[in-house]
């Protein structure tokens, strides 16, 4: 059988039952949505490769745990989440991990010239981690306030005043705002 053709949910059934090609396959469907998400929310290229590692690793290592009642990009985003936050706890002066990007990245280039792109990563960067995640998960990716509301642990009214700040912040900041 042609695992490639499977759908999400028997992937996920069969790699919970040991099968280590399904496993690898929801991983690879899934690694662009993780790694655009941990880049935008961390704006560093190093961090990124650590914290997409360690969800990896941590996805693999868990995989029996997951419960199908979302997607499983779902589950490793919340997964990731949590990594950063772990990161942001173990090291106090975020500026150390919040590095600009170098000049030389071209990250979503073909949707947003790259001088914008470069405002819009500082601004993200400036925002505190609560209303850029929530920012991130909204614009980039089409969660739910639902499913950030899981993703991130807290009440949707949260996530929507997060993301009503959030907004009004760069919109304020953007093109030479305040």
């Amino acid at each position: 059988m042609n695992l490639q053709n499977q759908n999400e949910e028997n992937l996920i059934t069969r790699a919970k039952k040991g099968d280590k090609y399904a496993l690898e396959i929801l991983i690879s469907n899934n690694f662009s949505i993780l790694k655009g998400y941990v880049l935008k929310l961390t704006c560093n290229k190093d961090l990124t490769e650590d914290i997409v590692q360690d969800t990896l690793l941590s996805a693999v290592i868990h995989i029996e745990s997951f419960t199908p009642k979302a997607k499983f990009s779902t589950w490793l985003i919340k997964i990731a989440t949590n990594k950063y936050k772990d990161c942001l706890r173990k090291v106090k002066e975020t500026d150390i991990l919040l590095d600009v990007l170098p000049s030389s990245y071209n990250l979503e280039e073909d949707i947003i010239i790259k001088e914008d792109l470069e405002e819009v990563l500082k601004i993200l960067k400036a925002m505190s981690n609560d209303k850029r995640s929530v920012f991130i998960l909204k614009h980039y990716y089409g969660y739910s306030y639902e499913e950030i509301s899981d993703i991130l642990n807290c009440p949707i009214g949260t996530v929507r005043s997060r993301l009503h700040y959030g907004i009004k912040e760069i919109i304020s900041k953007f093109k030479g705002g305040s």
